[in-house]
């Protein structure tokens, strides 16, 4: 299952420790996920204090009925994601490990074993923060999209990836067909 060169070429290069092999489960829903996010979210605003600008829920554990991988998804915004010295130290010593470095994003690991967090952190007003939102904010809202996503995540599960960007690559017409649908976030 190898990826197409555009993309291996992209994780080469923003990949932190190189690619991860993973095995993905895909899991029925769970109603204490938004309890989860709810602690992680104190947790990192304790850690960043004001400068978090936005944290939101997103991913399918933010969407009740959704089944997911049982891993929480927060955006964090904040003023400069390229500016590591500004926030990156609090967040290693809370616990969060650097995966992703990418121009105005990183992606940061942590949370427990049990129940991991994966920590997207970009400027407030950046177009990705607006679109994982608008895409949340749909499944929420439609249940035909709500069983086309699921059906797509449970057809590529159970399976092992050379690192998890391929999975979600694997699945990333079906997440543009779904915000072609979407209303603007808010």
């Amino acid at each position: 299952m190898d990826a197409p060169p555009p993309l291996a070429e992209h994780l080469a290069e923003v990949l932190v420790d190189g690619p991860t092999p993973v095995f993905v489960e895909v899991v029925d829903y769970d109603p204490a996920w938004p309890a989860h996010y709810e602690r992680y979210s104190r947790h990192l605003a304790e850690a960043l204090g004001d400068r978090v600008l936005v944290m939101e829920h997103i991913g399918s554990t933010s969407v009740p009925g959704l089944p997911a991988k049982p891993v929480i998804d927060i955006v964090v915004g904040i003023d400069d994601p390229d500016d590591e010295e500004a926030y990156l130290p609090d967040l290693e010593a809370a616990g969060y490990r650097l995966r992703v470095r990418e121009p105005g994003h990183r992606c940061l690991r942590g949370g427990e074993a049990a129940m991991p967090v994966n920590l997207h952190c970009y400027r407030p007003d950046s177009p990705e923060v607006e679109a994982y939102l608008r895409f949340r904010d749909q499944l929420r809202t439609s249940e035909p999209d709500r069983r086309l996503y699921a059906a797509t995540k449970r057809a590529l599960a159970g399976r092992r990836w050379p690192d998890m960007n391929y999975y979600a690559d694997a699945k990333s017409h079906v997440v543009a067909e779904i915000l072609g649908r979407a209303r603007p976030a808010g």
